[in-house]
């Protein structure tokens, strides 16, 4: 098990950058494969990016493919989220999670979630 702690959020224009972390805790996390979803209100969670465990495969959503990027540090026990041309329908709960098996695109394929953190994009 890991705990899951976002931080990086906020208020951003519309084609803008933030960069969300996920920093973790437990002695294990360069075991778990890692993901970002997010949540808008009314809305699903939704997949964005994922992580395998040693940060050799990345996975994208299409929404998001050449705009974000995920990457890891396995020594800081922390994954990151690159967000660049940030757009309007970006707003949302973003929120990491773990997985000790393979990562996946469901959210039902994750253990371990964060508490989210909120980032708006205004146009």
């Amino acid at each position: 098990q890991v705990q899951l702690v976002e931080s990086g959020g906020g208020l951003v224009q519309a084609g803008g950058s933030l960069r969300l972390s996920c920093a973790a805790s437990g002695r294990t996390f360069s075991s778990y494969g890692m993901g970002w979803f997010r949540q808008a209100p009314g809305k699903e969670r939704q997949f964005v990016a994922a992580i395998t465990y040693s940060g050799g495969r990345t996975f994208y959503a299409d929404s998001v493919k050449g705009r974000f990027t995920i990457s890891r540090d396995n020594a800081k026990k922390t994954v990151y989220l690159q967000m660049n041309s940030l757009e309007p329908d970006d707003t949302a709960v973003y929120y990491c999670a773990a997985t000790p098996g393979a990562v996946a695109r469901s959210p039902n394929g994750y253990s371990d979630w964060g508490q989210g953190t909120q980032v708006t994009v205004s146009s």
